[in-house]
């Protein structure tokens, strides 16, 4: 039986009462979330999730990464479930909106299905992935990595935080890790929910974002070596202002990301300066480079050609120059089936929608590699994120889990 036609909505003001009452749950200081991964008020959030999906007639599963699973049975016992989810952790200077409405607009897919009595032949499993920010433990997405494969798990045990602890007796000690295999679960499908957090949404004036593509990623670490000396005495023929160089080098990154617009963005986040005295002309800088694109093939030549642009210009100024790649992923594809019940929702609801390339790394992402996978986006305000002013509308999030159910209920199949 197909739902396509029908007009089923989630209770959005049951939805945007839940996300208010995780959003207790470690506060920040200016309106949003301090939530990290595997604090107390991790376990806090945990537990009241679980709490929920129990009552919501759910059994949960915990593996040993501590991702969380809330099974709703299917009525085949053989067909594999359709996961939907995303986590729960936030940054330090958090909103209450990235990750948390993935996870609780799946948990709001159940309890309305509960509301309808709908059954479907797939079960359905709501998942919380530990440490998709990464802020504590690095590299973010960790738990869904192991999961898929990309990170072996005494790896990622063994990662630590700025005070020096694990994660892995973190995890032991806030009491969420649990016994299951990581990765041992197999999954039909995977839909998560997020917010956008960028502005191309709110500015189109669309209600929802089909997520086609994420984005591949390069970080290049670039260090350049000249002289320190005295900006007062030195003559300017004779400096080697490797801050100079810098700023010559950004303004290639700069224009390369720019001649493969509009979906290649490029710019440098991480700068030191050396001695960085006001005094003292630099003598070493040390910069990463990040660039973004939906293509590989850009991603290789934004890569050489920022390789062959700094060189020359640290040569002309005759100074020193390395390079390091220090990270990066390739670009992702998402299903096309699973997409296409994302958009077939969006339709059939009647919601403004268009197609979107996730700037963001996400969950869904590494989940991609093992499972057919899709993402739907709803707007955040000024596309705001990773601060405590980050906001929603309560239409906004609503539409974002209408789509999902619809999306979630064409794949798991609705019986009766």
């Amino acid at each position: 039986m197909s739902i396509a036609g029908k007009n089923l909505r989630i209770n959005g003001e049951r939805l945007w009462d839940s996300l208010m009452d995780m959003a207790a749950i470690g506060p920040g200081v200016a309106g949003g979330n301090n939530r990290q991964t595997v604090t107390d008020e991790d376990a806090e959030g945990r537990a009241l999730f679980q709490k929920w999906c129990e009552a919501a007639g759910c059994t949960m599963g915990l593996d040993q990464m501590g991702n969380m699973f809330a099974t709703r049975p299917g009525t085949d016992a053989t067909a594999l479930p359709v996961y939907v989810g995303s986590h729960l952790d936030t940054q330090p200077t958090g909103g209450k909106y990235d990750g948390i409405l993935g996870v609780l607009g799946g948990l709001e897919l159940i309890r309305t299905l509960n509301d309808l009595d709908i059954k479907t032949k797939h079960p359905i499993v709501v998942t919380n992935f530990t440490n998709e920010e990464g802020t504590r433990f690095a590299p973010a997405m960790l738990s869904s990595g192991v999961f898929a494969g990309l990170h072996t798990q005494d790896w990622a045990y063994a990662r630590t935080d700025a005070e020096g602890k694990t994660f892995g007796d973190e995890l032991k000690r806030i009491g969420w890790r649990g016994d299951e295999e990581t990765g041992a679960r197999k999954m039909h499908a995977f839909f998560e929910l997020h917010i956008e957090q960028g502005p191309i949404l709110e500015a189109e004036n669309k209600e929802i974002g089909v997520v086609t593509h994420g984005q591949g990623l390069s970080w290049t670490q670039i260090t350049v070596i000249g002289k320190d000396s005295h900006t007062g005495s030195t003559p300017m023929p004779m400096r080697k202002n490797a801050g100079l160089a810098m700023s010559r080098i950004l303004e290639k990154v700069d224009e390369i990301a720019w001649s493969h617009a509009p979906h290649a963005v490029g710019a440098a986040g991480h700068i030191d300066v050396y001695p960085n005295s006001r005094n003292v002309i630099p003598g070493k800088v040390v910069f990463t480079v990040d660039f973004r694109s939906p293509s590989l093939d850009v991603i290789l030549d934004m890569e050489t050609r920022l390789r062959a642009e700094a060189t020359k210009i640290a040569d002309d100024m005759g100074m020193e120059i390395a390079f390091e790649k220090v990270g990066g992923f390739d670009p992702v594809s998402f299903d096309e089936t699973c997409v296409a019940a994302v958009r077939n929702a969006a339709e059939s609801l009647g919601y403004s929608h268009m197609n979107l390339i996730s700037g963001a790394g996400h969950d869904a992402c590494w989940v991609n590699r093992v499972a057919p996978t899709a993402m739907v986006m709803c707007p955040c305000v000024d596309g705001l994120s990773h601060n405590e002013a980050e906001e929603i509308s309560p239409q906004w999030a609503a539409a974002g889990a209408d789509v999902l159910l619809h999306a979630v209920l064409e794949t798991a199949q609705v019986v009766g």
